[in-house]
């Protein structure tokens, strides 16, 4: 019997790249039930792919973030300038939430670095 697979997480099988950047993202203050996260648009499910912990969604798998610490200083230039793109894995959050009884959603939140 095959463990249960997460939630997609918007990429194809050929997205490669990028660096793990942590697990945790901070809820907005007063953030309420219903709750519904998001990765690059994809709804996760609470249990299976994150729990709420303390104020924190805490994701079973790491986010990540496009990597350029590695490229030279002429390619970072080139895609400063936007002539050419970088193809990384880059994953964005959003949660949708209730805040005194109206829907509210937070759009590309900071993910906390693992210690």
């Amino acid at each position: 019997m095959n463990a249960p697979q997460g939630s997609s997480r918007g990429h194809a099988d050929s997205d490669k790249g990028g660096k793990p950047v942590g697990t945790r993202v901070k809820l907005p203050r007063g953030a309420a039930d219903p709750i519904r996260v998001y990765i690059n648009g994809h709804e996760q499910k609470p249990g299976l792919d994150y729990n709420i912990v303390n104020g924190e969604i805490v994701f079973k798998e790491p986010i990540i973030k496009e990597d350029l610490s590695e490229l030279s200083a002429f390619r970072k230039v080139v895609f400063g300038l936007g002539l050419v793109g970088t193809y990384q894995r880059d994953e964005t959050i959003d949660i949708e939430y209730s805040l005194k009884g109206k829907r509210e959603l937070a759009s590309d939140l900071e993910v906390i670095p693992d210690s």
